[in-house]
């Protein structure tokens, strides 16, 4: 017998079994059915109802989706990829990872796919809950997060990092603070300072400041923070435009390969040119660990390779992003321990 003959036979089987469920057995199991997927009744309910055991009930289940009677579909909407967030939250022990279609272009010089800051948004909306703190860091990702934000849990919002250039602290992250506490209802603590000064003793006498030194008192309290992700490139990371050509070699000299709000990371996720953050108006790299939820919203090819660095690094335990960065951090090196769920500093190892 050849194996069409082989498939023709197994076809004609299952036929024959399917008909062997009478139109009574076909009709109950039919009904059970509607009860336990469509009413989300209980097996015991069910069973109560039919006059029969649970492990009946449980039976007929079963028979009902082997014989076809029942189909289990899983939709999600088209622009989220269920499969690869999956995946990338496995691979790097992710409490949540939602990846979304990349954009047409997603060559390197492509600019940050547009939908992830509402994507964000709607993750924000599920992981705060009314009394957390929410931290955020300043980043084009964050914001255009916090402007996609419609609805979120009664809950205090504050800064986490200065502002990129305080000339232009209202249509950055101050903005976005005052908008999530806005859309929230809470309380607002902005920081009205440069990310970056000159010298470690300007930072120092900044952050004594009264407005700067209560937001400073929030960041054991945050419960949440959703921060950027930027590769050691110009555009593409804040500290690195911000400082001399000189400072940009001496840290590159260091194998800078990432930053996240003012802390620079090599491939392997570990800190490097820690003494840049005696310069930053930010939260420190500790306390960041300590926060119980940190979503990083970053995509684009063009960033692939910082994302996967600071993930390593422990700090963050969320990610939101792109298929493209997706299939590259699924094909890239593993990354060993779960570092988003065990939080552990690659220097400690």
């Amino acid at each position: 017998m050849n194996s069409s003959e082989e498939n023709a036979v197994s076809a004609m089987s299952a036929g024959r079994s399917a008909l062997r469920m009478g139109p009574a057995e076909l009709v109950q199991a039919a009904a059970m059915a509607r009860r336990f997927y469509l009413e989300g009744k209980s097996k015991i309910q069910i069973a109560e109802e039919f006059g029969v055991s649970r492990f009946k009930v449980a039976r007929v289940l079963e028979t009902a989706l082997e014989r076809d009677l029942v189909r289990i579909e899983i939709r999600v909407p088209a622009e989220l990829d269920a499969e690869r967030s999956d995946a990338l939250r496995a691979r790097y022990g992710l409490r949540h990872a939602v990846v979304v279609e990349s954009p047409a272009d997603t060559t390197e010089d492509a600019p940050d796919p547009e939908n992830l800051g509402a994507v964000a948004a709607d993750l924000l909306g599920e992981l705060v809950s009314e009394g957390d703190v929410l931290g955020l860091a300043w980043g084009r990702s964050t914001i255009h997060m916090a402007a996609s934000l419609h609805r979120l849990p009664q809950c205090t919002v504050v800064q986490l990092t200065g502002v990129y250039d305080a000339g232009t602290a209202e249509r950055g992250s101050v903005e976005a603070v005052r908008r999530a506490a806005q859309v929230s209802g809470g309380d607002a603590h902005p920081i009205y300072a440069p990310m970056l000064l000159p010298d470690p003793a300007t930072a120092a006498a900044l952050r004594s400041q009264t407005g700067i030194a209560r937001a400073f008192d929030y960041f054991d309290k945050v419960t949440v923070a959703a921060v950027s992700i930027g590769s050691w490139e110009p555009g593409i990371s804040t500290v690195h435009d911000m400082l001399t050509d000189e400072e940009r070699a001496h840290y590159a000299s260091l194998g800078v390969a990432a930053e996240m709000s003012a802390h620079l990371f090599d491939a392997e996720g570990r800190r490097v040119g820690r003494d840049l953050g005696e310069r930053c108006i930010t939260v420190e790299a500790d306390r960041l660990r300590r926060i119980p939820e940190v979503v990083a919203i970053a995509g684009g090819l063009r960033k692939a390779s910082a994302i996967g660095a600071v993930l390593r690094s422990g700090l963050v335990t969320s990610l939101v992003t792109d298929t493209a960065v997706a299939d590259y951090l699924l094909t890239e090196s593993a990354p060993g321990l779960r570092p988003a769920l065990d939080r552990a500093d690659p220097d400690d190892l």
